[in-house]
């Protein structure tokens, strides 16, 4: 297990490969650890690492810190201590939205951002959150996930006033406004059977500006990386793949990864 200390307090993390840093966020149920098998595809080209957020996984159980604010700042503490200057970012839900506010604040250190399942308003987010138990809400939304074993794994872990105080603060926010103030390449992802959260309205993703594109996954739910891993993965290296002046609204033109994704 790998861990740096901030603010006295013990931030687990895990890290694989060699290459440019890129860094994984996970969503409200779970851990790092159901990133591994991404993290592997990643691993070829990428220093992957994967980070446990405040009140998940191995990292410390400190309510003060569960605010998305302080959650923001713990990811900015880790590079700092980790000696990242700039990086590519993949969130999922949670971890979308903690990614789209850092590079809100920080985007001089973010290369591009892979937000999975970010909820673009807080009524697209299922009211069972916030009202279950973790390991209720992790049998609901993994009830059909195929390979679910990594995401329930540490679900025991998770402090439910993390998931609690996180929800109360993005009540707080104008997400549809925070996703179009994401200055660098973005790549919005949506499992097309996801329970969790909802697909945006199709006029939200026509309003996107040339930078930031959406694109819904097919036969996949709130964990698109274990329903379709072959599928996500292709995706993620052709984003990750973009030249900095290219959009990934190219992502849906190019014909090779048309049929490599059906």
């Amino acid at each position: 297990m790998s861990a740096i200390i901030i603010q006295d307090e013990v931030v687990h993390y895990e890290a694989l490969g060699r290459g440019r840093p890129l860094l994984f966020l996970h969503s409200w149920i779970g851990s790092w650890r159901y990133w591994i098998p991404t993290m592997q595809a990643a691993s070829i080209s990428f220093r992957a690492y994967a980070l446990d957020l405040w009140g998940f996984g191995d990292t410390a159980d400190n309510p003060p810190n569960y605010t998305l604010e302080n959650q923001v700042d713990l990811l900015n503490s880790f590079l700092d201590n980790m000696g990242i200057g700039k990086v590519a970012l993949i969130g999922h839900g949670l971890g979308a939205i903690i990614a789209a506010l850092f590079t809100q604040k920080y985007s001089q250190y973010v290369d591009r951002v892979l937000a999975i399942g970010l909820p673009f308003h807080s009524s697209l987010i299922n009211s069972r959150f916030g009202t279950t138990t973790p390991e209720e809400l992790a049998s609901f939304i993994l009830s059909n996930t195929s390979n679910s074993d990594q995401a329930r794994e540490d679900t025991s872990k998770i402090d439910p006033l993390a998931i609690n105080q996180s929800l109360e603060t993005i009540k707080k926010i104008n997400l549809q406004k925070l996703s179009h103030q994401i200055l660098r390449p973005c790549l919005f992802v949506n499992g097309e059977n996801d329970i969790a959260i909802k697909s945006p309205p199709a006029q939200i993703s026509k309003t996107l500006p040339r930078h930031l594109h959406q694109i819904s996954l097919e036969g996949t739910g709130h964990f698109p990386m274990l329903d379709k891993p072959n599928k996500f993965n292709r995706l993620m290296n052709d984003f990750l793949s973009l030249e900095p002046e290219q959009s990934p609204c190219q992502l849906t033109l190019k014909e090779e990864w048309k049929r490599r994704v059906r």
